[in-house]
């Protein structure tokens, strides 16, 4: 065990009696029992969970009051509640934690092999640092432990690895920023119990990182491996899935959103009868669906618009909450499916042409089935067309823009860990959706893989965490197939 490394019971984790000279532990990932304890395993399991001590302290502690047999047997009992994810590690500096390792999942092994003297450590790009509580806490989604700094001098000693340092460097480092003396012992358990948080490694001669050549390493952004990490299961312990977090506490969104304009559009409603027997086979529709980027001279219609609209993202009805079948918030059945019934995705049709529509931004009512106009040909409206033109790379502006925005709290009012994920399968499978209907109509769709979310909200004048696009679907008129 590394000198000046302390262990313990993780906080959320309790000791508790469990018969005669019997102990069980429980914590977020398992349950660990011993039985026919010795004063000695006893009173040092007491002290793990009262503050915890070095292992070496422990073992010579049960050494001393029960012999060597049970010195053993305490670490085998602290190997099996590491790799159960039960305890947690410090290492103490002046009678004051510099850091505090705790794992994240079942099988996370602390390694407890000291680094050397003259080896480079660096700190990885996908190590990031963050405030929880009163404290700093630095993670990666590469690793399935957590590393918290308890003040400043962590957090100090960290901000130095942006640069390869060994543990002479940092002892270096800190008599020349006047900080307070720094141990070359010290700075060599920091930086093993740092590597062992895998929020750092050692660099070639280089000051290259292990994940700088791998290839698979190099493709992924920060951004989109700490997504993935945290919004499936795997690699954290956070609270995820319908957990309900604000139940009680803050009042859900209703499953429509309230009117933001008076000026109304009524929209044509289609026979869904006579759709179904005049529509293309969905196989058929599958194997013709295709991104179209040029139009008909001719323009898409207001009556085209609305059928599309009804067949795609109309409210077919709304069920009311009911707390005792656990339904804590209004939700609503509508031609595509979402995460939780919860349906997050507002609609804003956004038209350069379309023959009885004028140019301008509208937001889709999805029960009475109308538009609502919100702005004419604005700026703004200019320059999210051109924006579609551009992502689209089509030859002049798109006749109509349908851009998705979603209610976040629609989603994070029920979901943890999972709610912006949940966001983007419900843009995907509307895609679809409107792929589906616009081939079966005869109509040229094209999705988006980006838009400008600041210009939709200046566009529309949403708070930006509350509302905001996350997809634009592209709409027009085809040209017809020659024969």
């Amino acid at each position: 065990m590394i000198r000046g490394v302390t262990l313990s019971l993780r906080e959320d984790a309790s000791l508790v009696e469990a018969g005669e000279n019997a102990l069980a532990i429980t914590g977020p990932h398992a349950r660990f029992r011993m039985n026919a304890l010795t004063p000695g395993l006893h009173a040092a399991w007491r002290q793990l969970a009262a503050g915890g001590a070095s292992e070496e302290d422990l073992g010579d502690r049960v050494f001393a009051t029960d012999g060597l047999v049970e010195r053993a047997l305490l670490r085998v009992q602290l190997q099996r509640c590491d790799t159960l994810g039960l305890l947690q590690y410090a290492l103490v500096a002046d009678a004051r934690p510099l850091a505090i390792f705790v794992p994240m999942r079942r099988g996370f092994h602390f390694s407890a092999e000291s680094v050397g003297l003259d080896a480079r450590f660096r700190l990885s790009r996908f190590a990031y640092c963050r405030r929880v509580g009163q404290t700093l806490m630095i993670e990666s989604p590469l690793s399935a432990a957590r590393t918290i700094l308890p003040d400043g001098t962590g957090a100090a000693l960290l901000a130095e690895l942006a640069t390869p340092r060994t543990s002479r460097d940092l002892c270096a480092r800190t008599q020349t920023t006047n900080r307070a003396e720094l141990h070359e012992e010290t700075a060599q358990a920091l930086l093993t119990l740092l590597s062992g948080a895998g929020v750092i490694a050692e660099v070639d001669g280089d000051g290259r990182l292990r994940e700088d050549l791998d290839p698979a390493l190099v493709q992924w952004e920060f951004h989109d491996l700490l997504f993935h990490s945290r919004s499936r299961l795997g690699r954290h312990e956070y609270a995820f899935g319908g957990v309900f977090p604000f139940l009680g506490q803050i009042p859900p969104l209703p499953a429509v959103k309230p009117s933001i304009s008076s000026e109304i559009v009524p929209l044509h409603k289609p026979d869904l009868a006579l759709l179904e027997q005049r529509d293309p086979s969905l196989s058929s529709v599958l194997e013709s669906r295709a991104s179209v980027r040029e139009y008909d001279t001719v323009p898409i219609s207001d009556r085209e618009v609305g059928e599309f609209l009804y067949r795609t993202a109309r409210v077919r009805h709304i069920r009311e909450p009911d707390a005792s079948r656990g339904w804590h918030y209004q939700a609503s059945s509508r031609p595509y499916p979402s995460g939780g019934a919860a349906h997050d995705l507002e609609l804003y049709v956004t038209v350069d042409r379309c023959t009885g529509l004028a140019s301008g931004i509208y937001h889709y009512d999805p029960v009475p089935h109308q538009l609502r106009r919100l702005a004419g040909r604005t700026a703004s409206v200019e320059r999210l067309l051109r924006d579609a033109q551009h992502a689209a790379a089509l030859p002049s502006l798109p006749q109509v823009v349908i851009i998705l925005a979603s209610r976040f709290q629609r989603l994070s009012w029920k979901y943890r860990g999972m709610a912006y994920a949940t966001t983007l399968k419900n843009v995907g499978v509307l895609y679809q959706t409107m792929y589906l209907v616009a081939t079966a109509m005869g109509l040229a769709p094209c999705a988006l893989g980006g838009g400008d979310s600041a210009l939709f909200v200046e566009a529309v004048g949403t708070n930006s965490l509350e509302e905001s696009s996350v997809g634009e679907f592209i709409l027009g008129s085809a040209r017809p197939q020659r024969t």
